[in-house]
This record gives C-alpha cells, sequence and structure tokens, in this order.
C-alpha cells in the first residue's frame, strides 16, 4: 500500500488540474492502524522506513490542500500520515493515538512533526505512553480542525471542504508555499520569506489581480485559477 500511495503522490506532483488531495477510506472502523508490526523486524525495517518515509516527504513538496477524512481509528503510521495532512476532519467516534511505545519502538514522523502542531507536552503524553485520544481532544490540542458527527458526516466534511474548493488554485499554491517556507526558520527569516513569495508570486498571478479589483469593484471574483 505504501508503493502505491508513493505512486500517486508522485502523479500528483505532476498534474496541474487537482484542487486537493484527500486521504479517505472505505468502511467506518479505521483510517489507517499503520505499518505491520512484522514490518519492523530487522531484516525489513530499513526498507519499510525508506518507503514510508518517502511519502511525507512528497507530501512536503506537494502545493495543493491535502486533506484526511477520518471516520474511526487512526493509529500508529495511519495518525502520523493523518497530522501531516493539512486539514484533517473527524468523526465523533474516531480514536486517534501513536501506541508504538507499547511495542518497544517510537514513532519517527511523529517525533519530527508533532512539537510543530501540538506542542512539546501534548507530544511527550502520547509518544511516551501510547494511549488513544478522543476525536474531540484531538481537536483540541491542534491534530484534527473539525469533528462531526457520525450521522451525516459525509455531508459535513463536503460543506467543510467546499470552502476550500471555491478560492483561487494558484493563490491557494503560493500560499500553502509561504506557510511551508517559514516551517523551519525563525519570525524574521520566515517572513522574509514569505515576502518574496507574496511579491514574486502570489502578486504576479491573474487571479490576485483580479481577486483585488472584485473587491474594489465591489462584485464577485471569478478566479482564472492563473
Amino acid at each position: 500500500m505504501m508503493k502505491e500511495i508513493n505512486e500517486v503522490l508522485l502523479d500528483v506532483k505532476k498534474d496541474g488540474s487537482l484542487q486537493m488531495l484527500v486521504f479517505d477510506h472505505a468502511g467506518d472502523k479505521a483510517f489507517c492502524d499503520g505499518v505491520d508490526v512484522a514490518d519492523h523486524t530487522e531484516d525489513r525495517v530499513d526498507e519499510m522506513i525508506d518507503v514510508f518515509h518517502r511519502m511525507f516527504r512528497h507530501l512536503m513538496e506537494i502545493d495543493i490542500p491535502t486533506v484526511a477524512v477520518v471516520n474511526g481509528r487512526s493509529l500508529g503510521g495511519g495518525c502520523e500520515l493523518m497530522s501531516f495532512c493539512d486539514i484533517v476532519v473527524a468523526s465523533e467516534k474516531s480514536r486517534i493515538g501513536q501506541p508504538e511505545i507499547a511495542v518497544g519502538v517510537f514513532p519517527p514522523v511523529a517525533a519530527a512533526w508533532f512539537p510543530k502542531i501540538i506542542g512539546l507536552k501534548k507530544t511527550y503524553e502520547l509518544l511516551l505512553t501510547g494511549k488513544m485520544i478522543s476525536a474531540k481532544e484531538a481537536e483540541a490540542i491542534g491534530l484534527v480542525n473539525a469533528v462531526f458527527p457520525v450521522e451525516g458526516f459525509k455531508e459535513s466534511v463536503d460543506k467543510f471542504l467546499g470552502d476550500f474548493m471555491n478560492k483561487s488554485r494558484p493563490v491557494i499554491m503560493w500560499t500553502k508555499k509561504a506557510i511551508k517556507a517559514g516551517l523551519s526558520l525563525d519570525f524574521v527569516q520566515a517572513l522574509n520569506a514569505s515576502e518574496v513569495i507574496y511579491n514574486k508570486g502570489c502578486m504576479a498571478t491573474a487571479d490576485a489581480k483580479e481577486g483585488i479589483s472584485a473587491f474594489m469593484e465591489k462584485r464577485k471574483a471569478v478566479w482564472k485559477d492563473k
């Protein structure tokens, strides 16, 4: 499955027409329970880590919004994949966690990524205990954007994601580039990088000009995705 996901991500990076990448799942039991424990054995772990982590390197290079739709368990590598998406929506029944510590290992992606999105204290708590938390708690600490009831879940998700779909694709991409550029920089460096992307990238698009003109003329913008 990981190899297939990597192939899809390569295609997504090359496709200039996509507005959003959504990770969803069949059924209502699990988004993903993570990598097979057997793949952590000495003769298989190196290849597993290489293939698994390649997914996140690809995701970091994708400039359209990435979304995880969770309606069930999201554990281990599944939780890492979920958390790495730009937007996460979950049903009220969903349970989320990193249980690797129980089998004597730790989740490298979560160890690198969680401190940036939920802070050190919660990272230590989740990774050192391996406990599962509810979707509501995940929302409260910043792992999940929105939680909806199980009944009508799909309709709620579609409505929520609709707010992202009626925007200019290139402006969304430039915005995401600016956000990512500052992840490993201090504020002044991040601001400098964001200014360059804003002036040289975003403001050079037809949609930026259209958006400003539409606002000044008190009309609805007509995006050209250019």
